[in-house]
């Protein structure tokens, strides 16, 4: 197989990280400053508080990563085109320059509208709902702070925010992926004409089995990153 081809099963690589760079960070960090700022000795944020914090920090989550949000869902789109129609950004960079070079700055932020609704979606309903069925859990004697628990909160988010996210998921890839631009309206109206309300839910299964793992991945990972954090600072759980 040639050298090229080994380059090519993944090509929206750089665009991706860029991605979890810019919109994973933001989010998980603004959330994870807005909950410790709300926390104290007496009380924790209230589930409508949390849906609040993760909202906030979706919608910035967002808009930071927008720019690279559209390179991903384009250079995943190059792969289904003829190859004289593919735009062929070579990584990340090349994309963002090409981009702002030949279309204007202007189309980094292409569906950032629709992007951070998404956002707004995805974190509230994947953190905040991680963090109420956590507590909702621990309220029963039978679980305790472990992987366990970790684990079948971190299950039901995602499927959660697989649900909660699936019809602006199908928006959002459309947008981005359209060589023209259409508004909002429009492209709903158009949408819901040709193929009826079942459009919500496309792609939900494939969709959960990203995400669903994903979002058990994630969860695990930062619970055990924050007890080794305590464990080296010294701070009782």
């Amino acid at each position: 197989m040639p050298a090229n081809q080994h380059v090519n099963l993944y090509p929206q690589l750089s665009a991706s990280l860029l991605r979890q760079l810019t919109y994973s960070t933001t989010r998980f960090g603004v959330y994870s400053e807005l909950k410790e700022t709300f926390t104290t000795a007496r009380s924790t944020p209230s589930l409508p508080s949390l849906i609040a914090m993760a909202s906030t920090s979706g919608f910035l989550g967002g808009i930071a990563g927008n720019p690279a949000d559209v390179l991903n869902v384009r250079m995943q789109h190059d792969m289904a085109l003829p190859a004289n129609e593919r735009r062929g950004y070579r990584n990340a960079i090349d994309g963002l320059f090409r981009m702002a070079r030949e279309e204007g700055v202007r189309s980094l932020w292409r569906g950032v509208g629709a992007n951070s609704m998404r956002a707004v979606l995805m974190t509230a309903s994947q953190l905040a709902s991680y963090d109420g069925f956590k507590r909702a859990l621990l309220s029963n004697p039978s679980f305790k702070d472990d992987l366990t628990t970790h684990f079948t909160a971190s299950f039901l988010a995602g499927f959660v925010a697989t649900t909660v996210c699936s019809p602006v998921d199908v928006i959002k890839t459309r947008v981005m992926s359209a060589k023209e631009s259409e508004s909002l309206v429009g492209l709903l109206r158009r949408t819901i004409a040709n193929e009826g309300v079942g459009w919500m839910f496309r792609g939900w299964v494939p969709s959960f089995m990203r995400l669903g793992p994903h979002t058990i991945a994630t969860f695990l990972f930062l619970e055990q990153h924050k007890k080794f954090y305590r464990h080296l600072k010294g701070i009782e759980e």
